[in-house]
């Protein structure tokens, strides 16, 4: 096997212990089983608990020692900003609202990231909801592939990076652990964990721990947040070779207002006749830090029942602000280390999640019918009766709910009634990673492994009643829907998926050269299918439905109305599609290789090829439902990705330090813009991206009592080419009717990503004093892909509103620690204090990079207008945070 001998390296000697360099318990043993020995003592936590592997991968990670450190309850995706790669932008200081994750210029939904094993992305659309990770005080470590994933990943849409983290196991003794935080805008927290300690002669032990935070928005004071958490795991070891199962479960509960999202535009009074900041499209971006607070007014729904009176909805309750973002999520996790014989083990990590959220939303109910014939006109339902050119029916038709009854009491059907009406999902997902691994010597293994993993996918779209203020009467108005005239539940979406997955994979890990030399190689052949049903008709490129619920005589009316679509490109005109089931399969085999070679006792060269896969996610097919199955357009090409990673590390008892370059070769990559009033995504495929880039970082402690460390990045993207974003209409400059609009991105960088990225940070301890610093700048981020800045057409003159990029910013947080053992208390109390943003920078947050600002054209294909600006999210201001932790 495998050895490199450093007596006393702290950095080495971590890894022992922590045991997960990813998530899956084969993977885990897999790479501690082929990485280091260590000889000599043990220095305590590396250091500042960073640590760069000795891998063939690109690799970070951050121990519990780290961890801790930071503001309490905060996300581990902000966390590990202190990694080379990484960027997240946080929308709130306190990790409960969400934010905006890139790795080397993969999105979140282009990362793996998983929990004890358990994927964590969306089933559907594979997005990462950051505010629902695990409290960090039961992190024992978190790893970062910087730009691949793991042969048995249980992921269909990881084309780059992974995010692991893991559970702390249960403590050997019992112990007790709590902790109270209280910060800047009502921040307030509690955490209490109990160790039960070994409870039987088999050595089982277990923790319990749960928390709960709130705070309010720092943009908008009247925006709530309010999170509580639970968590358990039970471990038993088997025997004394490692071999153990464990049972976790976790829950959390978020009940957040949506906050501090803002158009990215700075308008002057000359251009715009002046605008103030806020959530809607008519406001702007902060340019002062004094204008980063904003108040949404309170307000009341003011239409009144009045028989015989036509009641008008006003807008209480649609601001953005005023929306809803709740979740109910849960899993069990469990796993297991079984040795079969010398040299041959069993591992097999089985879970069950569930999901249930939606995103808030309102929209303005009729209490009339809608007639369904366009030919006619739009008649009015109440006066004209059904006949020949008019055909009233209720449904969820055009964007609008038409219940046909009487929704307010006041005995008449010509009011409109504003409604809570979100996207609602609930997921239910088993899954299971197996593997076996053979030592064949001591220096050549394999590991043949299976992972299964099915997701059942319920998107619906009830509406609900708001109370007076403007607020749900039921955040989750999928438990009692509001029916229509004929007793069905009115759905805005309405669509059953199962995202399966069966994935097999081989991999073999060697020593060759007296150890000096070791080879890493696997394959992996993901067998996906997506299994679609949608029981709406799809009246839109862009995934518009008209949902008629099992109403079958409005469904048949709607399409008599409407039997076809107008001609796309080279595809005729073609029959309206109705609600059906659509079944695609993707396969791909995913082939590994990497290597690490030691040049000396302290550098060594690593190197690392893997290509990976990404499913079209469940909204990118649902969208493609409005083509006939049989067209082209309705079977979208997976993405797939060629990554490549080579670099040196140096690795001593005081200094470890990486350079690597990268390069990662997209095909088929695919884009979105996403409007967030509509919550509904547009693709397009971006066809060839081509992206590298540099990552470094070195840690040096030079005594134990103090340490420093240092990273950066750079990230170059260029898109092969222009998009087609449309087709003219009418004959002009661009060619006879039929022609294609092209969106000019060629050559162009990816937007959302900066371009650069470096940091720091320092670990000091004076007595019973500790004090660090984290640092980082966060280069510019394009807002297009296109590269354009944003802009908009006043009176016939364009402007520009915002750049082409945001700036960059820098955010320096600073962490004190004052043990109380000089008081008689043990070592594990102490008061605990945190700064986030110390000098109270403006900054621009996460955002959604688009492809452009989505331009009206003319039939010709001349642009006559802009889309809305995109909205970021305001930089958190700066934040105080204290907390007093005891244990014992």
């Amino acid at each position: 096997m495998r050895t490199k001998l450093f007596a006393g390296v702290a950095f080495a000697a971590l890894m022992i212990p922590a045991s997960a360099f990813a998530q899956s318990s084969g993977t885990i043993d897999s790479e501690e089983g082929t990485e280091i020995v260590v000889t000599g003592s043990r220095v305590d936590n590396g250091v500042s608990g960073v640590i760069v592997p000795d891998t063939s991968k690109a690799k970070g990670v951050l121990t519990q020692e780290f961890i801790q450190r930071q503001a309490p309850g905060q996300s581990v995706n902000d966390i590990i900003n202190q990694l080379p790669g990484v960027s997240f932008q946080n929308n709130d200081p306190f990790g409960s609202s969400g934010g905006t994750l890139t790795i080397r210029g993969f999105d979140s939904s282009r990362i793996s990231q998983t929990f004890d094993g358990v994927p964590l992305n969306d089933s559907g659309n594979y997005a990462i909801y950051s505010n629902q990770q695990l409290d960090p005080e039961l992190i024992e470590q978190v790893n970062v592939n910087l730009g691949t994933t793991d042969i048995d990943s249980p992921t269909a849409g990881a084309t780059g990076s992974t995010v692991n983290y893991r559970t702390r196991l249960p403590g050997q003794d019992f112990g007790v652990k709590l902790s109270g935080s209280a910060g800047d805008f009502d921040f307030f927290r509690i955490f209490g964990m109990v160790d039960t300690g070994e409870f039987t002669s088999f050595g089982t032990r277990a923790f319990f721990a749960a928390s709960t935070a709130r705070n309010r928005s720092p943009f908008n004071a009247d925006a709530k947040v309010e999170k509580q958490q639970y968590n358990g795991r039970l471990y038993q070891p088997i025997g004394s070779n490692g071999d153990f199962i464990s049972i976790a479960g976790h829950y959390n509960e978020n009940r957040n207002n949506f906050q501090g999202s803002v158009p990215l535009r700075t308008d002057t009074a000359a251009v715009t006749g002046g605008r103030v900041v806020g959530p809607n499209s008519s406001n702007r971006f902060p340019i002062t830090t004094d204008e980063r607070e904003y108040t949404v007014a309170d307000c009341s729904i003011t239409n009144t029942a009045r028989p015989g009176v036509a009641d008008t909805a006003n807008t209480c309750g649609s601001i953005f602000d005023e929306r809803f973002n709740p979740s109910n999520t849960g899993n069990i996790r469990v796993g297991s280390r079984f040795t079969l014989a010398d040299g041959l083990t069993l591992y097999v990590d089985p879970s069950y999640q569930y999901v249930k959220a939606n995103g808030g939303g309102t929209v303005v109910g009729q209490e009339a019918r809608r007639d369904v014939f366009p030919a006619g006109g739009a008649a009015n339902c109440n006066t004209t009766a059904n006949g020949v050119a008019v055909n009233c029916q209720t449904g969820y038709i055009g964007g609008i709910p038409y219940f046909g009854r009487d929704l307010n009491g006041d005995g008449d059907l010509l009011d409109t009634i504003r409604l809570v009406a979100p996207n609602q999902t609930q997921t239910h997902r088993i899954g299971v990673i197996a593997s076996i691994r053979y030592e064949i010597t001591p220096d050549q293994t394999v590991r043949l492994a299976y992972t299964y993993d099915r997701a059942r996918h319920r998107q619906t779209g009830e509406t609900g009643y708001l109370q007076l203020n403007g607020k749900p009467v039921d955040v989750f108005p999928v438990n009692n829907g509001l029916t229509d005239a004929n007793g069905r539940v009115l759905q805005r979406r309405d669509r059953l998926s199962f995202a399966i997955l069966h994935k097999v994979a081989a991999e073999y890990n060697g020593n060759f050269f007296d150890d000096t030399v070791h080879i890493t190689a696997g394959l992996g052949l993901p067998f996906l299918k997506r299994n679609l049903t949608n029981n709406c008709i799809t009246s839109s490129a862009a995934g518009f439905v008209e949902c008629f619920t099992d109403d079958a005589a409005a469904q048949a009316a709607w399409l008599a109305g409407t039997p076809t679509q107008p001609a796309v490109g080279v595809l005729p005109a073609f029959p309206t599609q109705g609600p059906q089931q659509r079944i695609l399969n993707y396969k791909k085999a995913l082939p590994s290789i990497g290597y690490v070679a030691d040049i000396s006792s302290n550098f060594s060269l690593f190197g690392n090829y893997s290509k990976s896969i990404q499913v079209p996610g469940t909204d990118n097919l649902y969208n493609s439902f409005y083509f006939p199955s049989t067209a082209a357009q309705a079977n979208p090409a997976p993405e797939t990705t060629d990554n490549f990673d080579t670099g040196i590390r140096y690795r001593s008892s005081k200094v470890q330090a990486q350079a690597v370059a990268w390069y990662t070769d997209y095909k088929n990559r695919l884009a979105q813009s996403y409007d967030v009033e509509l919550e509904r995504s547009i693709y397009r495929n971006l066809g060839t991206v081509k992206k590298f880039g540099f990552d470094g970082s070195v840690a040096f402690r030079p005594i134990p009592e103090f340490s420093v460390y240092a990273f950066g990045s750079y990230l170059d993207s260029e898109i092969q080419n222009d998009v087609v974003v449309g087709r003219t209409t009418a004959a002009g400059p661009l060619g006879p009717v039929g022609s294609p609009i092209y969106a000019p991105t060629a050559g162009k960088r990816e937007a959302g990503s900066p371009v650069y990225t470096f940091g720091g940070g320092a670990q000091g301890s004076i007595g019973p004093v500790d004090l660090g610093v984290n640092v980082k700048r966060t280069g510019p981020r394009y807002v297009y892909d296109t590269n354009e800045p944003v802009r908009a057409i006043v009176a016939g003159t364009t402007y520009e509103v915002f750049g082409t990029k945001t700036p960059a910013y820098t955010l320096v947080d600073l962490n004190a620690r004052v043990g109380l053992e000089w008081a008689g208390l043990n070592k594990n109390t102490f008061f605990q204090l945190n700064v986030l943003n110390v000098f109270d920078e403006l900054f621009v947050g996460g955002f959604q990079g688009n492809i452009n600002q989505g331009p009206t054209f003319s039939p010709n294909g001349t642009i006559t207008n802009y889309g809305s600006a995109p909205n970021s999210q305001i930089g958190y201001p700066r934040t105080f945070i204290g907390s007093l932790v005891v244990g014992f």
